[in-house]
């Protein structure tokens, strides 16, 4: 097995912890789900908001997800002008046979335009 990583983003709706703990788990099983990645495969998430989330930490709807053993860490995105708001992005460690050009990233609710090179 080899160690991979997956990104993955969301837009946010408004700046209230229930709804961006929703999106962040929606877009953590998503990326989770994609890449058929049990609890023991992971490695480590890294979570990062754009500053005008403030309302939770995403990496806590992990940790409501069973996934408190696993080395999580939230960080802020660094603002750029003219950046996307309300975005939480994640990048996720795994072990995995799959192959690089095999590993799903995921963009959901708008946050797809970030990355118009993946399908």
């Amino acid at each position: 097995m080899r160690v991979r990583a997956a990104r993955g983003a969301i837009t946010v709706a408004t700046d209230e912890a229930a709804t961006l703990l929703d999106a962040t788990a929606r877009l953590l099983s998503a990326v989770l789900d994609g890449n058929e990645i049990q609890t023991e495969d992971l490695v480590s998430i890294l979570f990062t908001a754009t500053e005008d989330l403030r309302s939770a930490f995403p990496a806590e709807a992990a940790r409501r997800m069973g996934l408190g053993l696993v080395p999580l860490m939230c960080a802020r995105e660094i603002s750029v002008d003219g950046s996307m708001p309300r975005v939480v992005r994640i990048l996720l460690h795994f072990h995995s046979e799959r192959a690089l050009d095999e590993v799903a990233h995921v963009y959901l609710d708008g946050a797809e335009s970030l990355r118009d090179d993946l399908d």
